[in-house]
């Protein structure tokens, strides 16, 4: 039996406060700061409670319609959202996918999930039931075309799973819904693998934990074949987009020589002459070999380079931003002018950054006259950590969101973030409730968007790393964390990210 059979078959656990249908309540816990721009625009939602899950008496769970769509990028863990609402529904209820994203909502494209329908992909990888989409909900035509799909199909709510973009969506949506006198209930869901929708409630979005450990299952194997060869320096970017969360735990998990954080922001001359003062310092000791890890957003955070990325859409440069286009590789420069998402966001999965830092490395070492050995090797890990099989923390963590979106809608919320708290603790044993929309968003460049959250250069686990950056930038105390895995001792199975322990 292969394993993907094996992991169908797999029961999540639930937080015990979801343990039996129709005991939970979700109690108002205060009002949370909404700013007065965002009040102006959002006038029907922006002022809303805190809500916390509470246990009660059994109730009846009545019939409901809900729909749900994946957004955005592919997270590992999303088709448990799916089954986490369709087994926490009342058994005449419906539920409906929509297809390809959000542009499925617009056009009402969809299929009903049914038991049959879902259980072959049930604790599975991927987005691939359902698709996902990066269009936009946001014009008149667009939030028409998706109110019409809501009430063709009688919906009781909408359940949107995705990003800070995603989220920020449904929150439009959500205000679209009610001053339109439309009853569907509005219900977004953290997910990026990014790591960086992250707030006081939601400790991390969903798929981070297992994207993380694939990487780091990769990173370790390439220190283990650095230190058994003995000749190549790799440098291995991330993806991540503009946070360095993913870059962090996997730091923590397998102790590179150097590890490079965006949110720093040193200059690449900067950057340069720190790489290659290490690179002199471990051929001193003999090594000529080393593992650097570097973050997609590492090249955004630059202050020349951000200031590059800035002016690409212009006709003429600035003469510093000139002076850095001319010192790019023409590659890096093509990449750097592709088409940007519909977010506008330059595509820095494309742009390589790893070959950006081998070339000024390879400049300055030669600049100093290094007589040493510099054999670099390039690599990106991305897209292969975004679709794996869940571990059984994303698979425990996503069928519990499915389940508190479900019940959010159940009692008549919108325009609510579902989460799920106290996640180093047993699964048994986390919390549940709804974060208010409204209050997460800020109005930036006009727009109201969701913050997102970049990795705290004053928390826990950024010191943890620079307290051993010095030990483990010169006596490779490699580490190899292997598959992610899912039979055995629960400290291997059900261990939870770094940095939020």
């Amino acid at each position: 039996m292969t394993l993907f059979k094996l992991r169908q078959k797999y029961k999540p656990v639930l937080p015990q406060i979801l343990s039996q249908p129709g005991t939970v309540v979700f109690e108002k816990s205060g009002h949370l700061p909404v700013q007065a721009e965002i009040k102006k625009l959002f006038p029907k939602t922006s002022d809303q409670s805190l809500l916390l899950g509470k246990k009660r008496s059994a109730q009846k769970v009545s019939p409901l319609k809900i729909g749900a769509v994946f957004s955005g990028g592919q997270a590992p863990g999303g088709h448990n959202i799916l089954t986490g609402l369709f087994d926490a529904l009342h058994s005449k209820s419906k539920l409906f996918g929509f297809l390809d994203g959000p542009s499925g909502v617009i056009s009402g494209k969809y299929i009903e999930l049914t038991a049959s329908t879902l259980d072959p992909y049930r604790n599975q990888g991927g987005f691939d039931l359902l698709g996902s989409g990066r269009t936009k909900i946001e014009t008149d035509q667009q939030l028409q075309s998706t109110l019409k799909t809501a009430n063709d199909l009688d919906l009781d709510g909408l359940v949107i799973i995705g990003g800070d973009d995603s989220n920020t969506n449904a929150a439009f949506i959500a205000e679209y819904f009610l001053q339109h006198g439309c009853k569907t209930k509005v219900i977004g869901v953290p997910k990026t693998i990014d790591g960086d929708l992250q707030n006081q409630h939601v400790e991390i979005s969903f798929g981070f934990d297992t994207a993380t450990k694939i990487y780091s299952e990769l990173i370790g194997n390439i220190a283990k074949d650095a230190l058994s060869a003995k000749k190549y320096y790799h440098f291995i970017k991330l993806m991540g987009r503009s946070a360095s969360h993913i870059t962090l735990e996997c730091a923590l998990k397998t102790h590179p020589n150097l590890t490079l954080i965006s949110e720093e922001c040193h200059t690449l001359t900067e950057i340069t002459l720190k790489i290659a003062d290490l690179i002199e310092q471990r051929e001193e000791i003999g090594k000529h070999y080393g593992v650097i890890l570097i973050p997609e957003g590492l090249i955004e955070h630059m202050p020349e380079m951000s200031g590059l990325i800035k002016e690409l859409k212009k006709s003429n440069f600035s003469l510093e931003s000139k002076a850095i286009w001319e010192m790019l590789p023409e590659r890096v420069q093509q990449q750097l002018l592709l088409d940007r998402d519909p977010h506008g966001n330059v595509n820095l999965s494309a742009v390589e950054t790893e070959v950006v830092l081998i070339e000024a490395v390879t400049k300055e070492l030669k600049k100093r006259k290094f007589k040493g050995k510099f054999s670099p090797l390039a690599h990106f890990f991305g897209y292969e950590g975004r679709a794996g099989l869940p571990s059984n923390f994303d698979a425990n963590y996503c069928y519990a969101l499915g389940h508190t979106a479900a019940l959010l809608i159940d009692q008549g919320f919108t325009a609510y973030m579902a989460f799920v708290e106290h996640l180093s603790k047993p699964a048994s044993e986390w919390s549940i409730g709804g974060l208010p929309l409204a209050s997460q968003l800020i109005l930036c460049q006009k727009k109201p968007v969701i913050v997102k959250a970049y990795v705290d250069l004053k928390g826990t686990p950024y010191h943890r790393l620079k307290k051993h950056a010095d030990k483990w930038a010169l006596e490779d105390d490699y580490q190899c964390p292997g598959p992610t895995q899912f039979f055995g001792e629960s400290a291997l199975t059900d261990s939870v990210p770094f940095i939020i322990q």
